[in-house]
């Protein structure tokens, strides 16, 4: 998202993207327990960028939460968020626990989690033994195929990987930064990236390359059992120019 509602990112409007991505929401999904925005909500990192991801997002009559991306600033980002809940870092949804981390690290693209934040995790998970978990972040802690983007995941994922091998219960971890789907297992637990409201990134790319796929969302419908099911949504008849020659943003 721009502070101003014309801009585009190589050429698609982000504000018409997401708003066409919130119709498609609200037209397949009835009934919502929680809405997760996965990081790099904002490009220019304007208090009024977020305000607008804010009110569009807000059409979803759910609770909501957001958690950074390298694109992000995270004052502009608490100053909208915070009067509202949207950074609380721990939800429990019926038999689950949604624990979000903040991975992003200012003036950087790739992840780390510090400290505090494998803290927050352990604790997390510690204190909801009997609940099944889902863990978010912003940066992918596997290769998830594009060569371009291995230097640029999280870099300390044998540090969330020891916490999360010692608690049985985690059941599926959920990114975003990738701009495309992925999903796998690993150790009995589902991996799992979301695309992006605007543009895509093409899958097994080498260098940097947008994908000619539409904008999309990952619903996820989480059961008492622990079972997960999920899926990717695209907006359809969605007219668009994208730059597909760009080596970047």
């Amino acid at each position: 998202m721009f502070a101003e509602a014309d801009e585009a990112l190589l050429g698609m409007s982000t504000r018409d993207s997401l708003e066409k991505v919130v119709d498609r929401v609200l037209a397949e999904q009835p009934h919502i327990d929680l809405v997760v925005a996965s990081g790099d909500i904002s490009q220019d990192g304007s208090v009024e960028s977020y305000e607008a991801f804010r009110q569009i997002s807000g059409r979803i009559d759910a609770p909501a939460r957001w958690f950074a991306g390298n694109h992000d600033e995270l004052p502009q980002m608490e100053q909208v968020a915070q009067h509202h809940g949207l950074l609380d870092p721990v939800v429990d949804i019926g038999q689950w626990r949604v624990t979000l981390l903040d991975s992003a690290v200012p003036g950087s693209v790739p992840g780390f989690l510090a400290a505090a934040q494998l803290q927050l995790l352990e604790q997390s998970l510690s204190e909801a033994p009997d609940r099944h978990h889902l863990v978010c972040l912003h940066h992918h802690p596997v290769a998830i195929g594009c060569e371009w983007m291995a230097p640029i995941g999280l870099r300390n994922a044998d540090a969330l990987f020891a916490v999360l091998d010692r608690f049985p219960q985690v059941r599926a971890i959920l990114w975003g930064h990738v701009h495309q789907e992925f999903d796998q297992m690993r150790n009995g637990v589902r991996l799992l990236a979301s695309p992006s409201t605007c543009i895509q990134f093409a899958p097994g790319s080498v260098d940097f390359k947008v994908d000619t796929t539409a904008p999309g969302y990952r619903w996820l419908r989480l059961h008492d059992d622990g079972r997960l099911e999920t899926a990717v949504s695209r907006v359809v008849g969605l007219e668009f120019e994208v730059d597909y020659g760009g080596t970047g943003y």
